[in-house]
């Protein structure tokens, strides 16, 4: 009796509850997650808790540059991550790299998957001369490697966060159109869908109300670790010089700036900001493992 109230009550929860009770039975998914919540925390809350704004130029002395973590500023504060070469405080540049970082990762992927999302199953439902035309042009880009096509964009367009948001848009959007025609098409010629249609229902009712939430899982799952991999390559153009322009907060720029000094003892110029970026990029991709391992069902135990 006590397990047929069990199964009944399991089929009773929501979604996103029975999402939440399978995410937390992984102690490293739960830690991963408490990580990534705290450095978006710290992102969103930068210019109330960071100790200095350290791209306003009235802010910044130049005797403060290069001091190391734990050394006390000419004013009187204290640099508790050190200082960069030109008197920032390192603790202050990369929460608001942070900040940036996130901001970029996020808008870009959430406007990629749109995109993709659209284009994905516009050529699934319809197929034909549709689905091969869409698919050529997503054969096309993705047979150039994303840091080649995003040094062309933005070589074209120019520095500039919405240069950078533009660029990994368009690196984007066909991972996104490849996985949910490759989805959809699966969906499509289930007994509910030729439900759908013998009952005459409307094309956009088909696809919006019945085949798309069934290609949302696996879209989850890529776009959390796209998110991921859009953050480290605006970090890398960034770094390049290519990517935010110097009055823009960027990691890629933070370690950009400390590279040259090395060498000279000056180590966490480069290593605090890197350290931050791997602490982010980390998180993120082990949420998405386990968001991957519950939505997928042939993975499940």
């Amino acid at each position: 009796m006590s397990a047929v109230t069990d199964v009944e009550l399991e089929r009773a929860e929501s979604p996103a509850r029975r999402l939440w009770r399978e995410y937390a039975r992984s102690r490293s998914a739960l830690a991963s997650l408490v990580l990534l919540l705290t450095v978006v925390a710290l992102a969103l809350l930068a210019p109330w808790v960071s100790p200095q704004n350290p791209y306003d130029l009235a802010q910044l002395d130049i005797l403060d540059a290069k001091l190391p973590p734990g050394e006390a500023s000419a004013t009187g504060g204290r640099f508790l991550l050190g200082s960069d070469d030109q008197g920032r405080d390192m603790l202050s540049g990369i929460l608001y790299g942070l900040r940036t970082s996130l901001w970029v990762g996020t808008f870009s992927t959430v406007a990629a998957l749109a995109l993709g999302l659209v284009l994905g199953l516009v050529a699934a439902y319809f197929g034909g001369w549709v689905d091969a035309l869409v698919m050529r042009v997503v054969d096309l880009q993705l047979s150039f490697p994303a840091i080649l096509l995003a040094l062309i964009l933005l070589a074209i367009f120019g520095q500039g966060l919405d240069k950078v948001i533009i660029a990994l848009v368009a690196i984007q959007w066909a991972l996104y159109a490849r996985t949910v025609r490759a989805c959809a098409l699966v969906e499509r010629d289930k007994e509910y869908m030729e439900a759908a249609r013998v009952l005459g229902l409307p094309r956009a009712r088909q696809v919006l109300r019945h085949l798309l939430p069934n290609c949302l899982p696996p879209l989850i799952v890529v776009a959390t670790v796209q998110v991921a991999h859009a953050i480290s390559l605006e970090a890398t153009l960034s770094f390049f010089g290519l990517g935010l322009p110097i009055t823009e907060p960027s990691l890629g720029l933070l370690i950009s700036n400390g590279f040259n000094h090395l060498m000279s003892g000056c180590y966490w110029i480069s290593f605090y900001p890197g350290l931050a970026l791997l602490l982010t990029i980390l998180s993120i991709n082990l949420v998405a493992d386990r968001l991957r391992d519950i939505l997928n069902p042939r993975l499940r135990r």
